[in-house]
């Protein structure tokens, strides 16, 4: 009776599939503290440049080069040219995702969530879209509402279309925006992603509804955006801290 060959669970690291090669070089990018904090910056969806994400990192500009150029390496971020500027940003929505999935991690709900900033908590920029309380109420309301239909990846109903042009956004109707789920790190609920998500937050900061922080990724909610979530979705929790 012939033996049965069984794959050894050990076996060497240069004969491992490419996929795992890639994900093990991916998680050691990410692994990588001070990469790790470069990453967590760019999560505001801005540019910056390898000095800006060098002081984020504790580290020498020429050192964070060498760490951009790891990260870059592994498409987790894109370089763009200026001038003679060199500018870095997140590869895309897809790795923001990531980085919030990974957030959502890290340590036990009650000890991430008391160690949280309030204002930090309560309302960011997750990449493209919004998320904290606010970008939680947001997602929660819609669905309440009927506004989204499906799980995870989302239609806009025409209630919802309705009820989006009133609050000020201009839509197609034959093209409304896809609109997906995404685990919020701090909330551990879902706030919303995708082309609607980003078409939010344009409009919140259009009509200053909220306002951005130069250094986090934190969003002020004015009065007038209290007022106009409340009349069009129901009244915000008060922010901690306050």
């Amino acid at each position: 009776m012939p033996y049965e060959t069984i794959p050894c669970p050990h076996a060497p690291a240069e004969l491992a599939p490419p996929l795992e090669q890639h994900l093990a070089a991916l998680a050691a990018a990410v692994a990588d503290s001070r990469r790790a904090a470069m990453l967590c910056l760019l999560m505001d969806g801005r540019a910056y440049t390898a000095t800006e994400l060098g002081t984020v990192a504790g580290v020498a500009a020429s050192t964070a080069s060498a760490h951009l150029a790891r990260l870059t390496e592994q498409q987790l971020v894109v370089m763009i040219k200026q001038g003679r500027y060199r500018y870095f940003r997140l590869a895309g929505a897809p790795v923001a995702q990531m980085l919030e999935g990974l957030m959502g991690l890290t340590g036990g709900g009650p000890t991430v969530r008391s160690s949280t900033p309030p204002a930090l908590r309560f309302a960011r920029t997750c990449y493209n879209h919004m998320a904290g309380t606010l970008g939680v109420h947001l997602h929660a309301r819609f669905l309440a509402l009927g506004w989204l239909t499906g799980e995870g990846h989302y239609q806009l109903s025409e209630a919802g279309q309705a009820g989006l042009q009133q609050m000020g956004l201009a839509l197609t109707p034959s093209h409304p925006p896809a609109a997906c789920y995404c685990l919020d790190w701090s909330e551990r609920r879902g706030h919303l992603a995708g082309a609607l998500g980003t078409q939010l937050l344009q409009l919140f900061e259009q009509r200053h509804w909220v306002q951005r922080h130069l250094d986090s990724r934190a969003l002020t909610l004015t009065t007038a955006g209290r007022q106009a979530v409340a009349r069009h979705l129901g009244a915000l929790p008060a922010p901690e801290g306050r």
